[in-house]
């Protein structure tokens, strides 16, 4: 469980306007649960709760990368300021801190390659990196500032 910050008005823009609060945040959670199910990302018993930005997530997911992509697919949606993650994992795996994908918030002038070269030494590296966040990213040239990526360790 934690509390990821985003920028709120720097994600995909799923939510409409012009409804009453209660109105709009329900209408936001149901547009949020339909993102994630239109890449694919399941979790059992998903809830959603909308307050203003805040974003609270409870559910179980198959696997971390999963629950991680889920958080990140809410986060990075226009509106979105910061995400309280209740997600559980179906299959707790003992990962060591050194195995565990770290984040990176995306800055103007970044590419992937870029990232890549901070992150593992070989700007050739960033399809691992692209891989990690599909299917949220359709092009590794589609990234934007304010967006935030997993970057997944180097599996030898």
């Amino acid at each position: 469980m934690g509390i990821f910050s985003f920028i709120k008005n720097a994600g995909a823009k799923v939510f409409g306007i012009g409804k009453t609060t209660e109105e709009e945040n329900a209408d936001k959670s149901e547009q949020l649960r339909n993102a994630i199910t239109a890449l694919n990302l399941e979790v059992t018993d998903l809830g959603i709760e909308v307050e203003d930005d805040a974003v609270k997530l409870w559910g179980e997911t198959a696997d971390l990368a999963t629950k991680e992509k889920v958080v990140l697919v809410v986060g990075n949606t226009n509106g979105v300021a910061t995400v309280e993650d209740n997600l559980t994992v179906a299959e707790i795996e003992v990962i060591e801190e050194a195995a565990m994908a770290q984040f990176h918030t995306v800055e103007s002038g970044d590419t992937l390659g870029k990232i890549a070269k901070t992150y593992y030494g070989n700007a050739m590296k960033y399809p691992v990196i692209f891989e990690a966040n599909k299917p949220m990213l359709s092009h590794p040239d589609k990234i934007y500032p304010g967006q935030v990526l997993r970057i997944p360790p180097l599996v030898d």
